[in-house]
């Protein structure tokens, strides 16, 4: 193997690019780097689709989706002025960050997902990272580590700080309590808090932050759809947060960012109560139990170390004699068409990190097969 590893990209699930890189079709690929679950989307959900096909391409979707706003509200106990879909939760953070930009220095805990910088950056935000302490003794729910810091930056800069959180935290899993993230709601101007992966997460809804919107108009929760349904290729979800802040967000941006098709998916999930719980209930455990299984596997494989995680995804670091994971991660690309997260575009991870997404039972045992084959190589 020659040359320098390509650049890291920001996202994982880049099927189709990782494809015509090895001359394979996408399903020929086992995509450990993008973390869905691996039995969704749902069947009663593709009939849905089916049906929809035939009604909801040919119009324009309602253009304040009021439909779908209602039964997100529903769910979530609020007011449907609260809700705001977006084309993913990607394009959420866009007008976040807008808000955020005018509104002072952005706190950004690191490592973190990179698309909270590139989508300050779209508007010339002023950001500053957090470190985040790099070992913990499990899973969560725990305290969140960084109070005294961030509200010391805070304090320190000459404008009303926004701090940036994502809970379960992404790329470490760390699933931090409701009790300690609520005093930071008195001490910034805006927090922003991702929850893309909270739904998955046994127990999770209990620290979500939810709950404290009517009360914090500085708060906004972004939520996907795309995780717990594996409907990446709909881009859906939505923000939740004070109903004057989200029509700001509305008025800033294109017309009819979710498509119908999307829309309908979204409003026949969320309106079906009884059907997201048990949904839900179904993934959580899955969660439970195949990442334990694969954690416990991982910490056996020479030189990986699984840290602890509550959501479908571990941070793996290297341990000694290993030292670089990038052939590791190369090797399962190039001979093995498996995908794993290239941790380098997380600020403060390096070569020695990997993220990898929980898979089924059957992918699982083909990822550790082709670690171990590895492992035997001279």
């Amino acid at each position: 193997m020659t040359g320098p590893p390509e650049p890291p990209q920001p996202h994982g699930g880049n099927l189709q690019a990782a494809a015509r890189r090895l001359g394979c079709r996408p399903d020929q690929l086992l995509d450990a780097s993008a973390s869905l679950v691996p039995f969704g989307p749902p069947p009663r959900l593709r009939r849905l689709l089916r049906r929809a096909l035939g009604t909801d391409l040919r119009d324009y979707p309602d253009q304040e989706y009021g439909a779908l706003c209602g039964a997100i509200a529903a769910w979530h106990g609020l007011d449907a002025a609260m809700v705001l879909p977006g084309n993913g939760a990607a394009e959420l953070f866009t007008w976040a960050a807008r808000d955020a930009a005018a509104c002072g220095l952005s706190l950004l805990p690191a490592p973190g997902f990179a698309d909270y910088r590139r989508a300050l950056d779209c508007w010339g935000g002023d950001w500053r990272t957090l470190p985040l302490p790099l070992d913990w003794r499990g899973a969560g729910p725990s305290a969140w580590p960084l109070a005294g810091a961030a509200s010391a930056t805070a304090a320190a800069t000459a404008r009303p700080a926004v701090l940036w959180l994502t809970n379960p935290h992404n790329p470490t899993g760390q699933l931090w309590n409701r009790v300690s993230l609520e005093p930071l709601l008195e001490r910034f101007a805006l927090v922003v808090v991702d929850e893309a992966f909270l739904p998955l997460v046994p127990a999770g809804e209990a620290q979500s932050l939810v709950p404290l919107l009517p009360s914090h108009p500085n708060l906004v929760v972004i939520r996907s759809l795309t995780k717990l349904f594996s409907i990446a290729g709909l881009r859906l979800g939505y923000a939740l947060g004070g109903a004057e802040r989200l029509a700001r967000w509305a008025a800033w941006r294109d017309p009819w960012p979710v498509n119908g098709l999307a829309a309908a998916a979204g409003q026949f999930l969320m309106a079906d109560q009884a059907g997201l719980s048990r949904w839900q209930r179904r993934v959580q455990h899955w969660v439970a139990g195949e990442g334990a299984w694969l954690a416990d596997r991982l910490a056996q494989v020479p030189g990986l170390e699984p840290l602890p995680s509550a959501a479908n995804y571990l941070l793996v670091r290297s341990r000694p004699p290993a030292g670089s994971l990038q052939p590791l991660r190369l090797a399962l690309e190039r001979q093995h068409r498996i995908l794993v997260r290239d941790c380098r575009s997380f600020e403060g991870l390096g070569e020695d990190w990997l993220r990898i997404a929980v898979q089924s039972r059957p992918d699982n045992r083909r990822l550790l097969g082709a670690l171990q084959r590895f492992n035997r190589v001279p």
